[in-house]
């Protein structure tokens, strides 16, 4: 419940500073250092809820920890190795909005089709066996905790949280990817994305889930350029 309690916190504030906010290309007018704050921000949002199963069985397999304290500090501590793996992977971010930014000031012609490319590799993406991998990873918690139980010292719950959370980005990566595509501060694309997540790792079907995405993000691509707008992170619109 505070796991979810945390999401909805974040959902909060993400919604607050980026409510009137037009998505279109761009680090959403923020300097390194606030985009990645930002973009933790909307990590913890959009990821945590389908991280809750592996806290549950997490905190199952510490409840032998007399302190309750202890306890919550240990998942804390996960949680917080989570977020640094995703708060890294935000420099890819910044990095891939700004260039995406100047393509389409410099190129406005280029920029649908590489959008559409980048937008049919990320649906792709949702049909390979590297996919398939990481997914398996997500969806099995147990497995995962069997394999990082050997990890001891001060910070090894930290470790759990980064450990899974490379996996999770190689799981989501292209997701992120069309995000950026759409525009960093497009609220409905992140609830589109943040149910795909959940789905994808909580709900049974979750890998059908997988490839149905990406089948429709490949045909989502070939309307691209025709509709560059369908990507306003890669469309600069003519100033009125």
């Amino acid at each position: 419940m505070a796991l979810l309690g945390c999401a909805s916190a974040a959902w909060y504030f993400t919604v607050l500073g980026l409510r009137d906010m037009p998505a279109g290309p761009g680090t959403m007018g923020l300097e390194f250092g606030g985009f990645l704050a930002t973009w933790t921000l909307m990590m913890a949002a959009m990821m945590l809820p389908a991280l809750a199963p592996l806290t549950t069985i997490y905190l199952r397999s510490i409840r032998s920890t007399p302190s309750a304290i202890v306890r919550a500090g240990r998942t804390a501590a996960l949680v917080i190795g989570y977020l640094v793996a995703w708060a890294l992977f935000g420099t890819a971010a910044f990095v891939a909005a700004l260039l995406a930014s100047q393509l389409a000031t410099a190129a406005p012609m280029v920029a649908p089709w590489v959008g559409a490319g980048v937008v049919a590799a990320a649906g792709a993406y949702q049909l390979t066996p590297l996919k398939d991998y990481c997914l398996r990873q997500c969806r099995s918690p147990i497995s995962f905790l069997l394999h990082t139980s050997n990890y001891r010292g001060p910070f090894r719950d930290v470790r759990v949280g980064i450990y899974h959370g490379v996996y999770c980005i190689g799981c989501c990566w292209g997701l992120m990817v069309v995000l950026t595509a759409v525009g960093l501060s497009n609220l409905a694309w992140m609830v589109i994305i943040a149910v795909t997540v959940l789905l994808e790792k909580t709900w049974s079907q979750g890998r059908t889930v997988s490839k149905i995405v990406g089948a429709a993000l490949i045909v989502f691509a070939v309307l691209v350029p025709a509709n560059p707008a369908l990507l306003p992170g890669l469309y600069a619109a003519a100033p009125m």
